[in-house]
């Protein structure tokens, strides 16, 4: 009996295999197949006409073929067949595919062989990604496929489907856009999709009996079938996933997959283990399965062909998949060297980013992995801002905290380091930021700005969680007043679906298994809080026609930006010098006031166009210019523009 302990091996000894051909490949007059099986001592292919049932209609056994790799080539046109794989390493271990699996049957029980030409949208040679100059030019909204279309107020025919994202002028029963023609009123420049890789707790012949995110990984390389309208061939959720990114690319919205190789979701039945027992995991000193996912296992990316598979399945999805970006599950599993790697070998405008923390304590030393703190050893990868967050509205996983927005002082300094990008900046005094004692990134790509995402508490619950006696008036203040900070902030703004429009989950803080009643989008909610949505956009708006909001050298965000009001606790401003950054606007005067009071700012010397105040903004001026002083109302943003002061 297998005891599913590995203290006892030296895993480094294993061999490294560095060619590009790991996996099953057709063509009409053959299919070459080949794995990496180091300990292997027998491994047989079966080939089923069936993705779930009915007996191997074939078998055949693999040859060795070097640095530990096994490999067969079928002579004859195979394409519609499942396969499986079944490798004995002095025990037969169970039947599974390949880890290289791109293409699956229901439920991920079997690989199917196709021909990849066949899952091409029409058109798709001339799909193209859309082009930043620069990261900080994104404005990121996260969402997950079936809760984007699932509520019957979304007006989408595909609900809960890949197709959902393709639908063009759809309205709720209000007559407001929702979908696809929702996200291109709001202006976001890219959507993140939680998991749509091959997971398994949802049944997918019975996809509408459970919910999940989709953390729990089954086939890194393949669709998840819950989302397409057949789960039962593989082929069809491949060409169903590429139709959405050709849609959205079509609108000028760029796509980002969450990825989870940090975890899977079994340990000793993974198509890891029963490949190549315990490679592919990190142990403890007992030889256990180690677990900084909090999930049961971690994966051990320093080793050589972890690492060579985790960059060749990055590698896949953006070629094939015309992917625009990757966000890192749990990236403080990584080691460094490993996500070193990602960044040198993928194309360099593809975005990456991830969280810089684990779930649990990694037998790898903290040193060595890419949490937050070590983004500075990281260029060209960036780290969600948690600082900022629990700034803005108070400790992430506690019910009744408070932030600044929600009128908590005392945590103005937390919140310059948000608006500065978390980097290095003369005027922030790093003792007083709770969370971080000093800068973490080298330059504002390498942040992350949010206030709320699919963990934890929406910000509108989280709110009102903290603010039992707040008026609805007041809570909307709140959600836009936190919108205003982080779409006007450096660094890489980050929107939570519905957020927009105070999406609420009923105070549901967890929701990665509850049913579509929680986190299904309710599309009502737009036209309920049409003012914030309205807000929300005009936000995205002045982010994009204004660079002295998107700055990608550090330093003139330290030379340009200078805190310039007198200290008041629940009160943040400062001033940008637009000219020296490029902008329409020489002068920039922002004030935020996050006491429910109204304030008065003296001004500098000058006279100054209103652009933003009491949840108005107009590029064009609001009112008369005002010189002397302003007045600020309470939860609010006020933005003044002015010839240089320096």
């Amino acid at each position: 009996m297998r005891d599913w302990k590995f203290n006892h091996i030296d895993f480094s000894t294993y061999p490294y295999y560095g060619e590009d051909d790991l996996g099953v490949f057709w063509s009409p007059e053959k299919t070459l197949v080949k794995i990496w099986a180091p300990t292997a001592q027998m491994v047989e292919f079966r080939l089923y006409k069936d993705g779930k049932s009915g007996e191997a209609f074939h078998k055949t056994q693999l040859q060795s073929s070097g640095d530990g790799t096994w490999s067969t080539v079928l002579i004859g046109d195979y394409e519609g067949k499942f396969y499986t794989f079944r490798i004995n390493d002095g025990e037969w271990l169970d039947e599974t595919p390949d880890i290289y699996a791109k293409c699956v049957g229901i439920n991920g029980l079997r690989g199917l062989i196709f021909n990849p030409a066949r899952t091409n949208p029409e058109d798709w040679e001339n799909d193209r990604r859309p082009k930043l100059r620069n990261f900080t030019d994104a404005v990121i909204y996260e969402t997950h496929v079936r809760d984007f279309s699932i509520s019957p107020t979304s007006g989408i025919e595909n609900k809960g489907k890949y197709l959902g994202f393709t639908e063009v002028g759809t309205v709720s029963e209000g007559n407001t856009s929702t979908g696809l023609s929702h996200l291109t009123e709001l202006g976001i420049t890219h959507v993140h999709l939680l998991p749509v890789s091959d997971f398994f707790t949802i049944d997918e012949e019975e996809p509408l009996e459970k919910y999940n995110w989709g953390y729990d990984p089954l086939h890194f390389n393949a669709p998840e079938g819950s989302y397409s309208l057949n789960p039962y061939d593989g082929t069809v959720r491949i060409k169903e996933l590429k139709t959405l990114v050709q849609s959205l690319h079509s609108a000028g919205i760029g796509v980002i997959l969450d990825v989870v190789y940090n975890h899977t979701y079994f340990a000793k039945e993974s198509s890891f283990n029963q490949t190549v027992p315990g490679y592919f995991y990190r142990q403890k000193s007992d030889g256990t399965f180690a677990n900084a996912s909090g999930c049961g296992n971690e994966t051990a990316t320093e080793r050589s062909m972890v690492r060579k598979y985790i960059i060749d399945s990055l590698k896949y999805w953006a070629r094939e998949y015309h992917i625009d970006g990757f966000r890192f599950d749990l990236m403080g599993i990584y080691d460094i060297e490993t996500m070193k790697a990602i960044h040198s070998e993928l194309d360099p405008g593809l975005i990456l980013y991830g969280e810089g923390w684990t779930a649990a304590e990694s037998p790898m030393s903290e040193e060595y992995r890419a949490v937050k703190k070590n983004i500075l050893k990281l260029p060209g990868i960036a780290a969600f801002n948690d600082d900022f967050r629990d700034a803005l509205r108070g400790n992430h996983g506690t019910k009744k905290t408070k932030g600044f927005v929600s009128g908590l002082g005392f945590r103005e300094e937390a919140v310059k380091f948000g608006i500065v990008g978390s980097i290095n900046h003369p005027q922030i005094v790093y003792d007083y930021v709770d969370t971080s004692k000093n800068p973490w990134a080298m330059n504002p790509q390498q942040c992350i700005n949010y206030v709320a995402c699919h963990d934890n508490y929406t910000l509108w619950d989280k709110l009102k969680l903290s603010c039992p006696k707040a008026s609805d008036a007041d809570l909307q203040k709140m959600v836009m007043l936190a919108g205003a900070l982080l779409l006007t902030s450096q660094g890489v703004p980050f929107i939570h679906s519905g957020m927009e429009f105070c999406r609420s989950k009923g105070g549901n803080g967890n929701s990665y298994k509850s049913p579509d009643s929680v986190n299904q989008i309710d599309w009502s909610r737009k036209t309920e809080y049409r003012e914030v949505f309205e807000y929300y956009k005009k936000l995205i708006k002045l982010r994009k026609n204004h660079p002295a909001f998107r700055m990608g050298d550090p330093a003139k965000i330290a030379d340009y930006i200078h805190f310039c009001t007198e200290y008041k606790p629940g009160t943040v401003g400062y001033c940008i010098n637009g000219e020296a950054v490029g902008d329409p606007w020489p002068y920039i005067f922002i004030i935020f006031n996050g006491d429910k009071n109204n304030l008065t700012i003296p001004l500098p010397e000058g006279t100054y166009m209103v652009i933003a105040g009491n949840f108005e903004i107009n590029e064009d001026g609001i009112g008369d210019p005002v010189t002397g002083k302003i007045e600020v109302p309470g939860i609010s943003m006020t933005i003044l523009a002015g010839k240089n002061q320096s």
